[in-house]
């Protein structure tokens, strides 16, 4: 009898967990999506009109995307296209869908060592770092940052190291910061440089070329990833990213901080009519 009372005693509690998680979406996303700022004016929106409420895990793309594929997240919002590609491919994730973009930026001390602003191209700037050994600080993870860093190097038939290539191992804020005290170049997301800015003395030197693109997409989690996932949850934020009130929102964040949107809303449209 007592085994029976504790047990009806404990059912009410039970169903009180599963409610509890059932309106709690964890999302995966880019450290960007963060230090720029963004999550902090999306994500109460998105808590008042749904009643969920999330907990969001920033890191490297490449590590955000893993985490959900383990199945330890509802929802990604991330910025690497070949590897969102290659996880939709496998099934790991599904409904990829557009939401913004913003670009890339070189990055680098005022007196310009390598002589990169004198060039458009992104190859041909990361041959001048390298011809003259001129400090670089790479974010060193499996970032989408830096896998563009890495195609960047690729194309210019360079394989960095020595003494002046540094890897911070770092998100993009905290890779900023290493750059700025060593007097470096580097490269970063538009967004979160504009976020930044005021802490820092490194300038812009080289944008505009297309390989410096960066298309951000959100993606929804296989439940068969794992047995905790919040498959409405997750939908409901994927939705969210890419409603017209919230794509609103993105087209004029920054705008009255920095004179000019840290993102270009872009759901609805395919990657080649982007930045065309």
């Amino acid at each position: 009898m007592l085994v029976i009372l504790a047990l009806i005693l404990a059912i009410p509690s039970c169903l009180l967990a599963s409610e509890t998680a059932s309106k709690s979406v964890i999302l995966s996303t880019t450290t960007s999506t963060q230090d720029s700022g963004l999550l902090d004016v999306l994500v109460p929106r998105f808590e008042k009109k749904t009643g969920y409420g999330v907990k969001t895990i920033s890191v490297g793309t490449g590590q955000a995307l893993l985490l959900a594929a383990r199945g330890e997240a509802d929802v990604a919002l991330v910025h690497a296209p070949s590897l969102e590609k290659k996880y939709v491919a496998e099934g790991k994730l599904t409904n990829r869908r557009l939401v913004m973009y913003n670009d890339f930026i070189f990055l680098g001390p005022a007196n310009d060592p390598a002589k990169i602003k004198s060039t458009r191209s992104s190859a041909e700037a990361m041959k001048r770092i390298a011809a003259s050994a001129s400090r670089f600080v790479s974010r060193g993870d499996n970032s989408g940052t830096y896998a563009l860093e890495r195609s960047l190097w690729k194309t210019a038939g360079i394989e960095p190291k020595g003494p002046w290539y540094i890897e911070s191992g770092q998100g993009m804020g905290a890779t900023l910061g290493i750059a700025n005290d060593r007097v470096a170049y580097t490269i970063a997301d538009r967004a979160t440089y504009l976020a930044l800015q005021k802490r820092l003395a490194l300038g812009i030197l080289l944008a505009g070329d297309k390989p410096l693109l960066n298309i951000y997409s959100v993606m929804e989690v296989n439940p068969a990833n794992g047995p905790r996932i919040n498959i409405v949850g997750g939908k409901a934020f994927a939705d969210f990213m890419v409603a017209p009130e919230t794509q609103a929102v993105i087209k004029s964040f920054g705008l009255e901080k920095f004179g000019q949107p840290l993102f270009i809303p872009i759901a609805g449209k395919r990657e080649e009519e982007i930045g065309g």
